[in-house]
């Protein structure tokens, strides 16, 4: 027998769930739809799900609007029912029930990244430290102490003994023999760069070289580099160096592509700050062309920098796009649907519904409540007084009727802002809920176990108005 599903839904979205339903057309579930004494879905708790629904036989799972909030598990156990949430929007079940992927594991990754501190030695170890910290948090797996030229570094040993002492693994970025030796001798785990010329300082250190052409394009050179570091028996990575756009970034690409081809064993690292902080880009995209470039070549390890200020997730960007990468490539499938990290500015769904479908919804609307939706055309407001339409926030504001009522119309000035951003820029908008930034924003996981406290979107003591 198929499985028996049951959805749970308000007054508002009762006909669009059913529209929904009716096109997903599932074969592997039956379903019914339950409408629950209250208008908008996406108040319901888990406290009034149980005061108001019974069980009719025969029902083996409960779906519920993604924004629910309470402890479903408790729900299930008194209702002897498997519940889950479903998504936050009734048009992404499709996705919900596997049309696309769906929990898919992004917890494998194998490129290394190293992150630079490019700024070392004119920072104290407290301050090394903090950014160590902070870059680790966001995915780093190597501190690159970078050492600037003709600048003195009288701490880099201590830095490197600090950091290793802490757990870090440590990286000494300097193309000055003293630098390099200093780091090395301290016990840096790795040390940027060696050419032919200087590999004679491996017998004087410990260290892992990056080994790099003695002069720029020149693979011949890396690879004497390398014959070099084997003669040794030392381990070793090789860079090739990434050149900026317009300065032989192309033809750069080609030499990790063609490195990879006579050496297909070698641990490869590729430098990718030329290309990001020199490209006036945002770089979340940037960042995922070039990990998907080292996925599909094999490289092993990234070298990365948060300097110029469109760059100051780049740490935190690398370890998704690693991940999404990965996940793509042991699938043998497109980095696609595998998450939203990386659309920092746009999302691939924005707009969930269609302006005559929030027309219908509006159209239902018995209270003064103010809804707003998005849609291509335009910011959506209403309540039960009428439906307006406009994409500039200024043009509602007359019509609103909030003139002598602070509250909403503080409240209305910051959610009409934020749907305003969603709809320049193509971007999905819930009301009551900050505008989702992927990861160039830190936020905290919204715990639903918890019940958000009255806000102004309660009924007003007085009649507001939409006119139209």
């Amino acid at each position: 027998m198929p499985e028996h599903i049951v959805f749970l839904t308000g007054k508002l979205a009762e006909r669009n769930l059913r529209g929904v339903l009716d096109e997903l057309a599932p074969e592997e579930f039956t379903y019914e739809v339950v409408r629950l004494p209250i208008n908008v879905a996406g108040l319901m708790t888990a406290d009034f799900i149980g005061r108001h629904f019974e069980r009719g036989e025969g029902v083996d799972r409960m779906i519920v609007p993604g924004r629910c909030r309470g402890d479903l598990d408790a729900l299930g156990q008194a209702l002897r029912l498997r519940i889950e949430r479903g998504p936050d929007e009734l048009r992404d079940l499709p996705e919900h029930f596997g049309r696309q992927r769906k929990g898919v594991d992004l917890s494998m990754q194998d490129v290394q990244i190293f992150a630079e501190i490019v700024d070392a030695p004119d920072l104290t170890l407290e301050q090394i430290f903090a950014r160590a910290q902070a870059y680790r948090r966001d995915g780093a797996d190597v501190i690159d102490l970078g050492c600037l030229p003709d600048t003195p570094f009288p701490h880099l040993s201590e830095a490197v003994q600090a950091l290793r002492a802490s757990g870090f693994r440590v990286s000494v970025d300097s193309l000055d023999r003293e630098d390099l030796l200093t780091g090395g001798r301290a016990g840096a785990d790795y040390l940027l760069s060696l050419k032919a010329e200087s590999i004679d300082l491996l017998d004087q250190v410990a260290s892992t070289p990056v080994l790099i052409p003695s002069e720029p394009g020149d693979l011949d050179s890396l690879q004497h580099a390398i014959d070099l570091a084997r003669r040794r028996g030392r381990p070793f990575l090789a860079d090739p160096i990434l050149e900026p756009i317009q300065f032989g970034f192309t033809r750069s690409l080609l030499r990790y592509q063609r490195l990879r081809e006579i050496e297909p064993e070698v641990p490869i690292l590729m430098g990718t700050g030329n290309v990001t902080e020199l490209t006036d880009a945002d770089s979340s995209g940037t960042t995922a062309v070039l990990l998907g470039v080292a996925v599909e070549l094999g490289l092993n390890a990234i070298l990365t920098t948060q300097v110029s200020p469109h760059c100051r997730r780049a740490v935190r960007e690398a370890d998704w796009a690693r991940r999404m990468m990965y996940a793509a490539r042991q699938s043998q499938s497109l980095p696609r649907d595998l998450t939203d990290e990386l659309l920092t500015v746009h999302a691939r769904r924005p707009f969930p519904y269609s302006s005559e479908e929030i027309a219908q919804i509006a159209s239902e609307v018995r209270d003064p409540n103010f809804r707003i939706q998005v849609e291509e055309g335009g910011i959506h407001v209403f309540n039960r007084e009428g439906l307006s339409v406009a994409t500039d926030p200024y043009e509602l504001y007359p019509r609103l009727d909030v003139e002598r009522d602070g509250a909403h119309a503080f409240y209305l000035g910051v959610e009409l802002a934020r749907a305003q951003i969603a709809w320049q820029l193509g971007k999905r908008y819930s009301q009551d809920e900050e505008l989702a930034w992927g990861c160039a924003t830190e936020r905290r996981p919204e715990d639903l176990l918890a019940h958000r406290a009255p806000g102004p979107t309660l009924a007003a003591r007085r009649k507001r108005a939409v006119r139209k």
